[in-house]
């Protein structure tokens, strides 16, 4: 059901281009952006000074965005296309995480900066989103997932995730013969469209960053392997420092 559910808002994202308008990068930058007024005051200020003191601490920035619906993008997409945009992270360790909620489609996703993937792979964003966010939001206690979610990104970029239960058998061969096929439609699809002219450099990133999505949600890694570590200093204090990202991370609904 997973399976024919992602097939489903992959091939919508597909169909439906660019319909969701990224809000400009802030003037004030920092951790937390809640357009849906989810959160109460003191759970936005308990969340924001979290997530600023861990990148002062650290230069890792997570960016947590609230928003009612992606408008029929598929999340991930979203997501990196607008951490992307806003350049979370800093420029030389790519090291930016971007955790986007869209509460009336009941989805999120969590996207990963080029550094970081090797630390916060797709699976354990996979896992985090499934055992340590979803459990909570399924009781409409959405700081209380967004704040274990974000104690769970510090815990595996720490080392010292464990998880809370074994994983489920995810999958099955019929699912996973049926992505590949329509991967492979895609990709000839994809091959086909970069063919054209004029803006075509914007439509190769557009589909690079598509097909490193598609590939990490088929369980084939990320897009970049990532070279960057985690550098010390810096944080929300000087604003975003332009991270990249490749396609990285994971996304759910409840």
């Amino acid at each position: 059901m997973k399976t024919i559910l992602f097939l489903f808002l992959l091939s919508y994202g597909f169909a439906v281009s660019a319909q969701y308008e990224i809000p400009p990068i802030p003037k004030d930058q920092t951790s937390l952006y809640d357009y849906y007024n989810l959160l109460n005051p003191s759970q936005k200020k308990a969340l924001e000074n979290k997530l600023v003191r861990y990148s002062d601490s650290t230069s890792t920035q997570i960016v947590i965005a609230i928003i009612a619906s992606t408008e029929g993008e598929y999340i991930n997409y979203l997501g990196a296309q607008w951490a992307e945009q806003w350049g979370i992270g800093q420029e030389k360790e790519d090291n930016g995480i971007l955790i986007l909620l869209a509460r009336d489609d009941r989805q999120i996703g969590i996207n990963t900066g080029r550094g970081i993937e090797p630390y916060l792979t797709d699976a354990l964003s996979k896992r985090i989103i499934n055992r340590d966010i979803i459990p909570y939001f399924k009781k409409n206690d959405y700081y209380g997932g967004l704040d274990r979610g974000t104690d769970a990104i510090f815990e595996v970029l720490s080392g010292t995730y464990k998880g809370t239960r074994k994983a489920s058998n995810e999958g099955s061969p019929i699912g996973f013969i049926f992505i590949l096929i329509l991967f492979i439609i895609i990709i000839i699809a994809l091959s086909k469209s970069k063919g054209g002219g004029g803006s075509g450099g914007r439509r190769r990133r557009s589909g690079g960053l598509l097909e490193a999505i598609i590939l990490s949600n088929m369980g084939r890694g990320s897009y970049s392997s990532g070279s960057g570590g985690f550098g010390s200093g810096g944080g929300f204090g000087g604003g975003f420092g332009g991270g990249s990202f490749g396609g990285g991370g994971a996304s759910g609904g409840w």
